[in-house]
């Protein structure tokens, strides 16, 4: 048999007895709640930099984001703040302005 063939069954097999509690060596990397990167939180004018940033009408990036473009102009106005969803697409957004191209949330042409 080949060697791909062969490492592959041995790693199942060390899989199989981890699963099973024997002792093997594999190293289990757990992420827990303290590990995830506060939601941040945006000013008006903040959310506005990200959206143009983003090259976006207030129609296209209330798209992107999943509301209206009522929620959008009141985020912008000072009116209402996003929620916790919408502001951590905002952070990704803030830090990649074409993350929402690269996610294939709009339609290339």
């Amino acid at each position: 048999m080949s060697t791909v063939f062969n490492d592959i069954m041995s790693s199942l097999n060390e899989l199989a007895e981890h699963a099973q509690g024997k002792e093997t060596g594999i190293v289990v990397h757990r992420r827990t709640s303290q590990d995830v990167i506060d939601i941040p939180v945006f000013t008006p004018q903040e959310i506005r930099d990200v959206r143009i940033a983003a090259d976006m009408s207030q129609k296209t990036f209330a798209a992107c984001v999943g509301v209206s473009v009522k929620s959008v102009e009141a985020w912008e106005g000072g009116r209402s703040r996003p929620d916790g969803a919408a502001r951590r697409v905002l952070g990704l957004m803030k830090s990649n302005p074409k993350f929402a191209e690269e996610m294939g949330l709009l339609v290339t042409h």
